[in-house]
């Protein structure tokens, strides 16, 4: 296969994470409270000496630019300001990679090792399901990825241009979702699904929490279902971690890398609630010496020596959790494509369920859950399919008899009884054409308190329902008051 190798010119740190100190130089982000006043809060600026940049308007943080020598006086100065709900630093985060010799003999394993081509046998995903890749940009024109790149934006150049010029996202972008079938080069988890290119790291894979925040937000907005974030770093942040809870309300499904750091050392924004975060593993499907664990792992996937999609139409044999976590995204895309109906903590919760179980019984620090399993997880989000059941309840108002007169009782008893083939899962009671009791049961007794029932005719009419979703109504039944 031409050309399906390149070599790395840049070498990288092997775990790309940065200390909880460093910060983007000069920069602070705050949240106003909720009631506080604009004049209030730009008083609080002013006296900080410190000037607005920028916003993640989603989440309402505002970036501000401040004299280096000042930036800790300035965050402690708004965090005592009962007018701001936090102040922090802009904190960096990297790309998550671990490189090794890009003509390693492995050649796509990982797609085997989960299950992949048994999922292939149902779907390879659908152009209606998009993946945001927050990232370093994608490759638009690659050859494998051609054609299903949407229009993205560049949050560290603040324009419409998302290419990469660094390659981490493209090589993302191809385990993921690299067309596959088509005779050349690579094949991702989902074949056919659309790639959101969201640029927030540089090109050199660092990018600040703001542009992230900003990153992921604008993917919920877009209208991705799968946010992946094979980036991050050992540093929190509340506004990082607003930016998640934002796309999680608009039913985002985010997957992170766990991170690299080959400990137990927690790593942002996989730690956070509401994402999935995926550890690596080897051939052997042992963890991958270079990969983090600890309690936040939800699930592993193969993550080393990883062929993919790389800048200037080539390819790479590359490692890290980086690539565990887009090929996690991909098979969720996978069984969003059979059933869009998913929300997304059901297919989070679909992925690890379905999970092969690796190491200690049930989760554990190392694996999570287990290994993805992508047929297990398509097999497992399909819609039941449609009953041949078409025979609809039989139901009846067996109390009072159609023609009784109820003149001069205080109340009387209404009874229903109903059948099904199969059975009836709801029946319902009707009086003058106005609900008045539901019951799981067929048959079922109401008392009907007759003390302010105007004196004439009155109707009585039952319905039932069955799990196919075939009904019936009963004749129905007049009685005089």
């Amino acid at each position: 296969m031409k050309n399906l190798f390149v070599a790395l010119l840049v070498v990288l740190g092997s775990a790309g994470f940065v200390s909880a100190s460093d910060a983007v130089p000069g920069r602070v982000l705050v949240k106003p409270a909720d009631n506080a006043a604009e004049n209030a809060v730009r008083a609080a600026f002013n006296a900080a000496g410190a000037r607005e940049v920028g916003r993640v308007p989603q989440i309402g943080v505002r970036i501000l630019q401040v004299p280096e020598q000042a930036e800790a006086r300035v965050i402690a100065a708004l965090s005592n300001n009962p007018n701001f709900e936090f102040a922090e630093p802009d904190y960096i985060a990297n790309v998550i990679l671990t490189p090794n010799d890009p003509y390693y003999a492995a050649y796509q394993w990982h797609l085997p090792k989960v299950s992949a081509p048994t999922a292939w046998d149902t779907t390879t995903g659908s152009a209606s399901v998009t993946i945001a890749v927050v990232d370093s940009g994608v490759q638009a024109n690659h050859p494998d990825l051609a054609g299903r790149v949407l229009a993205g934006y560049d949050f560290v150049n603040n324009d419409a241009d998302a290419s990469d010029d660094y390659g981490h996202g493209t090589a993302v972008a191809g385990v993921a979702a690299a067309r596959g079938n088509d005779g050349i080069g690579t094949v991702g988890a989902a074949w056919n699904v659309a790639i959101l290119p969201v640029k927030t790291m540089n090109s050199s894979g660092s990018g600040s929490h703001s542009a992230i925040a900003n990153g992921i937000n604008y993917s919920a907005d877009r209208g991705a279902r799968i946010i992946n974030l094979s980036l991050g770093g050992t540093a929190s942040s509340r506004t990082l971690q607003n930016s998640v809870n934002y796309a999680n309300g608009k039913g985002c499904i985010l997957i992170a890398a766990a991170g690299n750091e080959g400990s137990s050392t927690a790593v942002y924004p996989a730690a956070y609630n509401g994402v999935t975060a995926v550890s690596a593993l080897n051939q052997a499907d042992a963890l991958a010496s270079f990969s983090s664990y600890g309690s936040f792992v939800d699930i592993s996937a193969p993550g080393e020596s990883i062929t993919t999609t790389w800048v200037n139409g080539s390819y790479v044999t590359i490692s890290g959790t980086s690539f565990s976590s887009p090929l996690v995204a991909g098979v969720a895309a996978l069984a969003l494509s059979v059933n869009s109906s998913l929300s997304n903590t059901a297919v989070a919760s679909l992925l690890t369920s379905n999970a092969d179980d690796l190491g200690a019984a049930g989760k554990d620090i190392y694996f999570g859950a287990g290994r993805v399993n992508a047929a297990r997880a398509v097999a497992a989000a399909l819609p039941p399919p449609p009953s041949d059941d078409t025979t609809a309840p039989a139901t009846a108002v067996t109390n009072p008899k159609d023609g009784a007169s109820i003149a001069g009782l205080r109340s009387v008893t209404v009874s229903v009884a109903s059948s099904d083939n199969v059975g009836v899962t709801k029946a319902e009671l009707f009086i003058d054409g106005k609900l008045v009791a539901t019951s799981s049961s067929g048959s079922f007794n109401y008392s009907w308190n007759l003390r302010n029932v105007a004196a004439g005719p009155h109707t009585l009419q039952s319905k039932a329902y069955d799990a196919a979703g075939n009904s019936a109504a009963s004749a129905v039944v007049s009685v005089t008051r």
